[in-house]
């Protein structure tokens, strides 16, 4: 199969290393950052650019919500040569003073999620690759940024989290909850590829706040300038990659 049939991409079409957004609106902001960028595909949640940042060649993919969408994306993705992947997305915090608005860096993810289980067993751990990690890490703090590194869980139901849930996750000492690095970090390992996320905090749940509640958009307005600067940590990571 040359031309894949969600992402609409043949092999050549794209760069070695994507930054893979869930929202397709993100892609735009990312591309607007970047020093020029071309649209190279658009179907479903999926949006693809290519576009250079500082002399560096990449691709910017929405992966749309959640973690069978981003398998897709991951699957298509390889198919036509990608190597390195880092989500760059947003997620609710587990523990007390992480404040919406702050950066996340996982080191892993827990999978409470059901499609890297189709791959594999829960017991292998989804984890990103050490040199994208790195690099993430790296970049912030030569942006004199503030981010927290530690194990994220992803999951399938948003509005499935129960206390019960959250009580268990927070008592773990588990950073955050988004929906798609499980998915994205087995599926990487598996395939050889590197992969990596950074996300900014868009609510925190043990204290009881959760994105929209408060705004009449999706994202608080801190969370909203934040995301530019997790987008501008992992474009700046990518000149290292």
């Amino acid at each position: 199969m040359a031309k894949q049939p969600h992402l609409l991409v043949e092999p050549g079409d794209l760069t070695d290393i994507a930054l893979v957004p869930g929202d397709p609106g993100r892609v735009d902001r990312i591309a607007g950052l970047c020093d020029d960028h071309e649209v190279v595909a658009e179907n479903r949640e999926y949006k693809l650019v290519n576009a250079t940042y500082d002399g560096r060649e990449l691709t910017i993919c929405s992966t749309g919500i959640g973690s069978p969408s981003t398998a897709i994306a991951v699957e298509e993705l390889e198919a036509v040569g990608v190597e390195t992947l880092i989500r760059v997305g947003t997620t609710g915090a587990l523990q007390e003073g992480i404040e919406i608005g702050d950066m996340v860096v996982a080191n892993g993810a827990a999978k409470d999620e059901g499609t890297s289980q189709r791959y594999e067993s829960k017991s292998v751990p989804a984890v990103p690759d050490y040199d994208v990690l790195s690099s993430l890490v790296d970049a912030a703090e030569a942006n004199d940024e503030d981010v927290h590194v530690g194990p994220i869980a992803t999951d399938d139901a948003f509005y499935a989290e129960t206390d019960e849930y959250i009580n268990d996750w927070e008592a773990a000492g588990l950073l955050a909850v988004e929906m798609e690095a499980a998915a994205l970090f087995s599926l990487c390992r598996r395939k050889g590829l590197r992969s990596g996320a950074i996300c900014t905090v868009d609510g925190n749940l043990v204290e009881g706040t959760q994105k929209g509640e408060t705004e009449d958009e999706e994202l608080p307005e801190k969370a909203k300038n934040n995301v530019e600067r997790a987008i501008e940590i992992s474009l700046t990571a990518t000149t290292s990659l």
